[in-house]
C-alpha cells in the first residue's frame, strides 16, 4: 500500500469526524454500544441525518454497527477514536488559551 493511499484513508476518517453532531456521537459511544434511538435521543435532530452520519461513520471505519432484529446497534471501532477526539480537544483548548492571552495583551496595551 502507498503513502498516497494511506493518506487518503486518514482523510477520510478525518472528513467522518468533521462534523459537530458525529464528534457527539463519538463521546456518547465512548461508554459504550447503543442503540440507534437512544443515540437519536441524546443528540436530538432529525432521525434522517443521524442515519446518514452513522452510514459515513461507519464507511469510514470509525463505528462498528451490530444489527439486531429490534434496533442497530453502534460502537466505536477503537477506543482510539475517543482518544484521537480528546487529543483533538486538547489541542483546541491550547490554541484558546493562545488567543486569551494574545486578546488580553492586547487590552493591556490600549
Amino acid at each position: 500500500m502507498d503513502s498516497k493511499h494511506i493518506y487518503q484513508l486518514h482523510a477520510d476518517v478525518c472528513k467522518a469526524l468533521a462534523n459537530p453532531v458525529r464528534v457527539h456521537v463519538v463521546e456518547i459511544l465512548s461508554n459504550g454500544e447503543l442503540c440507534f434511538s437512544d443515540i437519536l435521543e441524546r443528540t436530538g435532530g432529525l432521525k434522517s441525518a443521524l442515519s446518514q452520519n452513522l452510514s459515513q461513520m461507519v464507511s469510514a471505519g470509525v463505528l462498528n454497527v451490530r444489527k439486531d432484529s429490534r434496533c442497530n446497534y453502534y460502537s466505536l471501532s477503537s477506543d482510539k477514536v475517543y482518544m484521537a477526539c480528546q487529543l483533538m480537544r486538547e489541542v483546541l483548548i491550547d490554541n484558546l488559551e493562545q488567543q486569551n492571552k494574545l486578546l488580553l495583551k492586547i487590552k493591556a496595551e490600549l
